[in-house]
């Protein structure tokens, strides 16, 4: 029986009543444990690709001050992939990869990254270039800063140098894109609060390379529809395949 139906017969409470219970399901869920998010930069290429559309688990880390003794959460580790709020601007959502946790030293010496004076071994970050940027390359360099980093940071950074080898203070995390060499990370505007961090990405459940190969233009709020149109029109076109339904690791 349709809904129409149970209308004129009489049976509309019930059908609200489901209709409501399906609401509230929906919404405690993208309340409090998942979350949609789509990448937008090559910072974590090639582990994450621009248009890789991901369901975030927003329960993995919990509330530890909380309710850590009620459900099995997990401590946020070093090479985990976090979505977090930007520290900068804390409306935008980024996603990079834990490099350091509170308590360690860390240093990179060209372009290789080390944790307490320990070379790490990382099978996931990418080089896109052989150019060296002392800044970039050989972090944390307190003599000049790279033209990208913050003012604010420039300042507190160099107050948590000590033998070359930048501090992670408490509460905090130090993170960097698998795209090494094209990543703006925790080198060029600081540390991400525990209190950002929103959870980790668990899937790709899809992924769709670029929606605009055909225009020529960069596409304003008002080509939205247009897109949505194109992706619904082309989706197997445009959907890579191999990369839906993908574990995020």
């Amino acid at each position: 029986m349709s809904w129409s139906e149970k209308l004129l017969t009489g049976e509309w409470p019930s059908t609200v009543q489901s209709i409501a219970g399906t609401v509230v399901i929906a919404v405690f869920v993208v309340t409090f444990l998942v979350q949609a998010f789509t990448i937008p930069s090559e910072s974590m290429e090639k582990t994450l690709l621009i248009g890789d559309y991901l369901l975030v688990d927003k329960l993995c880390y919990g509330d530890t001050r909380n309710m850590h003794r009620i459900l099995p959460y997990r401590k946020i580790d070093r090479g985990d992939i976090v979505v977090f709020h930007y520290p900068v601007n804390p409306a935008q959502h980024f996603v990079k990869r834990v490099v350091g946790l509170p308590g360690d030293r860390v240093r990179l010496i060209n372009k290789r990254v080390f944790i307490n004076g320990v070379p790490q071994q990382e099978p996931f970050v990418q080089h896109v270039t052989a150019e060296r940027q002392p800044f970039r390359d050989d972090f944390p360099r307190t003599d000049a800063p790279a033209a990208e980093v913050t003012a604010l940071w420039w300042m507190q950074m160099r107050k948590l140098v000590e033998d070359h080898q930048l501090i992670v203070p408490e509460d905090s995390y130090f993170v960097l894109g698998d795209n090494r060499d094209d990543s703006r990370d925790s080198r060029y505007w600081g540390f991400v609060p525990r209190e950002n961090i929103i959870g980790r990405p668990l899937l790709i459940y899809w992924s769709a390379s670029s929606l605009n190969n055909d225009l020529t233009r960069t596409p304003s709020a008002s080509d939205r529809l247009y897109h949505l149109a194109y992706a619904v029109t082309h989706v197997f076109q445009i959907t890579r395949w191999e990369r839906t339904f993908r574990m995020v690791r």
